[in-house]
């Protein structure tokens, strides 16, 4: 029998990590060029309907699947979904070790990871990647390189980053922040800057879009969170504390830091500094104490500022929406500092954080774990990238026309904000 209250608690999460994608695109929307807004909201929209079906199909197997004999793949074994309604008629085992509720939950919890990592992606190319050839990458990522990582870093025993290696990931930095980060800095790269990129002021459209998407955000990374202990217990409610105070001191430091730099705190800048925060502490929410939680949230912001403010355009690369600057920085800060704060006895392996322990393995085993993620994603990245961008006759971009008149009548024949004059 399945205990209703671990059920109702991981329907609940599941819930909540479900509305951060459309939460995502709200968010997304609002930074964007009033022209853009639609093709940029519909990116993210069109994510829950590719992950739906892509793992579905293949992606819960070959991240979950399989008798964990492979580092970094699951197994062709529940394709399909194949045998999970005979766990909740009790004809078969878990696919996973947590039996208090239906291993069905767990799919849709992964999925919902799934989505909105993907989505997060496309803020990078915003404003000039042609639909179709979003869609493509997305397809193909979801099936290729999404689920091995999930194995890598969450598939238990013989996992290669997890496992092998050691690192700990407790709800994301690797799997989540990283690869979406890093990915949508390849595909920026392999697609090319914007028109005028440098020359023209690229401010957000909608302020308060940003806000109600940092919103929902917040609100559904406490199942992001808490759920990611699969239990209502103790290191649940610390990853619930541990999110509110990381993403509340990334909120007043980021503040802090633009009001030094440019003068003025904004709203925008506040809504960023809650993301912030709440992706340096996905990979070390159920590990640390709340004294860490708010170090962590206070050190991120300026970290990812002045990756945004400067690293962009020291190196000159064109991520639209800051998907690398916020994401992967975030991630991997937050990566390398659980090697430093982890209390030892919430450790998921022997070793405890430096700052408990004076033992540096942790933090090794964090930084190779890193490293792994980079490479995999990295290289898979630019192969999927180049592959989708030679079958669209070898250019991901839109047409200059396309670009300059706006990818929502452009690409979806509709506006954000139409004029309502006669019939309009």
């Amino acid at each position: 029998m399945f205990d209703t209250g671990s059920t109702g608690f991981m329907i609940v999460c599941t819930m909540l990590v479900l509305l951060m994608t459309p939460g995502l695109a709200f968010f997304y929307g609002g930074l964007s060029r009033r022209k853009n807004v639609i093709n940029t909201m519909a990116m993210v929209f069109v994510v829950i309907g590719i992950v739906g079906i892509t793992w579905t199909i293949c992606g819960w197997s070959f991240a979950y699947g399989g008798d964990g004999s492979v580092p970094f793949f699951g197994g062709f074994d529940q394709l399909g979904l194949a045998g999970l309604v005979g766990n909740i008629t009790g004809e078969t085992p878990a696919a996973l070790s947590h039996d208090a509720y239906p291993a069905m939950i767990d799919v849709v919890f992964q999925m919902a990871f799934c989505m909105i990592t993907t989505a997060i992606i496309t803020g990078a190319v915003a404003g000039r990647m042609k639909f179709g050839a979003v869609c493509a990458f997305l397809v193909a990522w979801t099936v290729l390189v999404y689920p091995p990582l999930a194995h890598m870093v969450w598939g238990g025993d013989g996992s290669l980053v997890g496992d092998l290696i050691g690192a700990l990931d407790f709800a994301g930095g690797d799997v989540v922040h990283i690869s979406s980060g890093l990915t949508g800095l390849v595909l920026c790269l392999i697609a090319g800057k914007r028109k005028g990129f440098g020359m023209v002021s690229h401010r957000p459209h909608n302020v308060p879009f940003v806000a109600l998407g940092a919103t929902l955000l917040w609100f559904g990374w406490f199942g992001f969170n808490a759920g990611s202990e699969f239990a209502a217990d103790g290191v649940a409610a610390l990853a619930l504390t541990n999110t509110v105070v990381a993403s509340g001191a990334a909120l007043v430091s980021w503040l802090l830091v633009e009001r030094v730099r440019a003068g003025k705190p904004t709203l925008v800048g506040a809504a960023t500094g809650l993301v912030a925060g709440l992706v340096v502490i996905t990979p070390a929410a159920g590990f640390v104490e709340p004294w860490a939680a708010t170090v962590m949230g206070l050190i991120v912001s300026p970290i990812c500022y002045l990756s945004i403010s400067s690293l962009k355009k020291r190196l000159g690369y064109d991520d639209a929406l800051d998907a690398f600057g916020c994401h992967a920085i975030g991630g991997v800060t937050g990566g390398i500092l659980t090697g430093l704060f982890c209390v030892p006895e919430l450790s998921w392996t022997e070793y405890g954080g430096l700052f408990y322990t004076g033992d540096p393995s942790l933090l090794i085993s964090q930084m190779l774990g890193i490293l792994v993620t980079i490479v995999f994603v990295g290289v898979a990245d630019v192969v999927l990238g180049l592959i989708v961008k030679a079958l669209f006759k070898g250019s991901l971009r839109v047409s200059e026309e396309d670009e300059a008149q706006g990818l929502d009548v452009a690409a979806h024949g509709e506006s954000a904000y139409p004029a309502y004059v006669g019939l309009d």
